[in-house]
């Protein structure tokens, strides 16, 4: 008697539950995957009033929006890989484009965009209502730990 295949469903929620276990920054944040494809990572950044930067404008800080795209970004290129590997930000670079609208949530859409042996390149919107009216985008890079084994035949496969 076979399984069933697991559902998208079944593959967010136990996505989130290893990306929030393995990372407790991102946990705190309540960082969340909202959808993936290879290669591209859609999360959302609930409002939390402890996220608000200026109580004043009640509009989440910037700070947690690019932890919000770092996240994001890194988990794009596991989504490229394929297979587990880890990997470290590089560098990571920010334009902030306009404020958000206060007391709301901020998603993002990340793509693993080119990936090397060592390096994988990633780029992300952070938006409120349309990716095409952004609050800040994000270009990344992110070095690759082979640790000898190829991407093909690694241990654990991802989605």
């Amino acid at each position: 008697m076979s399984e069933a295949p697991e559902s998208k469903a079944e593959r967010l929620e136990r996505m989130n539950a290893a990306f929030a276990l393995g990372v407790p920054h991102n946990r705190a944040l309540g960082l969340r995957f909202r959808d993936f494809e290879r290669g591209v990572a859609w999360f959302e950044l609930p409002f939390d009033e402890r996220l608000v930067g200026n109580p004043n404008t009640g509009v989440i800080h910037g700070g947690a929006i690019t932890a919000m795209l770092d996240a994001a970004c890194g988990a794009a290129v596991f989504l490229a890989l394929g297979s587990f590997s880890p990997i470290a930000t590089l560098d990571l670079r920010i334009d902030y484009l306009k404020t958000g609208a206060p007391r709301r949530a901020v998603l993002c859409r990340t793509e693993c965009y080119k990936l090397t042996r060592h390096i994988a390149f990633a780029r992300g919107v952070a938006y409120q209502d349309a990716e095409d009216d952004p609050v800040a985008c994000a270009t990344g890079t992110f070095a690759i730990q082979r640790k000898g084994k190829p991407i093909v035949g690694a241990e654990e496969t991802l989605p």
